[in-house]
């Protein structure tokens, strides 16, 4: 017999099973893809409420200086972010910023400095599913240009341009790498690329910041370097930062 369903699980369904409704979530989302960098963004809400919990899965939602924000540890890598932003974009949040981490593909970029991702080179295995490969990934430039600025006003060592996505994280080889360095990609992570494409199927407007964590051209790696906690500080301020410059425009 043939399949019951034109598609076995959609993300409507998800976010039915979850209990989730436009009424329970803000206007924006900040997604973190860690448990623990939601817990210190969690800090910053007033009474944040807990709207579901789901496999490892969060989202809570408060008040920040006013403004309604929802967050959720939305994933490390392709597969769990395209779960978790399905459900975000069928509760009809209209602004997703992606807080996460990063490679270097220069050496002029430094671990502890920050990026703010324009475009991306597709390199996940998710997002053909959703778009064919002339498709244009790209971040909403309202939602880049503000953290841009934000990161900039603070005295920051911040950056922004194209973005490689890869599932391939031990496949990093000196032959892709420079490949794609020579298609313009100036970092490396494993998430922005279905987020955003994601994110742009649902027409909702996304950004992504990411703190560097290492340097794939060089081989340094700052996991344990201050300098990158550092880094993780700050984006989660520019994202709240920018929320509240967003809802102003």
């Amino acid at each position: 017999m043939q399949m019951v369903k034109d598609v076995h699980l959609t993300g409507k369904d998800l976010t039915d099973m979850v209990q989730l409704r436009p009424q329970d979530v803000g206007k924006y989302a900040i997604v973190p893809g860690p448990r623990d960098r939601l817990d210190v963004l969690l800090k910053k809400f007033d009474n944040p409420v807990k709207n579901f919990t789901f496999m490892e899965y969060s989202m809570y939602t408060g008040m920040v200086e006013g403004v309604r924000i929802s967050a959720i540890n939305g994933g490390r890598f392709s597969t769990d972010t395209s779960i978790t932003t399905e459900v975000i974009c069928n509760a009809q949040i209209q602004n997703i910023i992606r807080v996460g981490t990063c490679g270097s593909l220069d050496e002029n970029i430094k671990i502890g400095d920050i990026f703010v991702v324009d475009e991306i080179i597709r390199g996940d295995g998710v997002t053909p599913y959703y778009v064919d490969k002339d498709f244009k990934t790209v971040a909403d430039k309202k939602i880049s240009d503000t953290l841009y600025e934000i990161g900039k006003g603070m005295g920051l060592n911040i950056h922004r341009g194209k973005a490689w996505t890869t599932d391939a994280l031990l496949r990093e080889t000196r032959e892709i790498v420079e490949a794609k360095r020579k298609e313009g990609a100036k970092v490396v992570d494993m998430v922005s690329s279905t987020l955003l494409t994601i994110a742009q199927t649902y027409k909702i407007k996304a950004g992504s910041i990411l703190a560097v964590s290492d340097n794939v051209v060089t081989g340094e790696m700052g996991f344990m370097n201050p300098l990158y906690y550092m880094a993780e500080a700050n984006i989660l301020k520019i994202a709240l930062e920018a929320v509240n410059k967003l809802e102003l425009k």
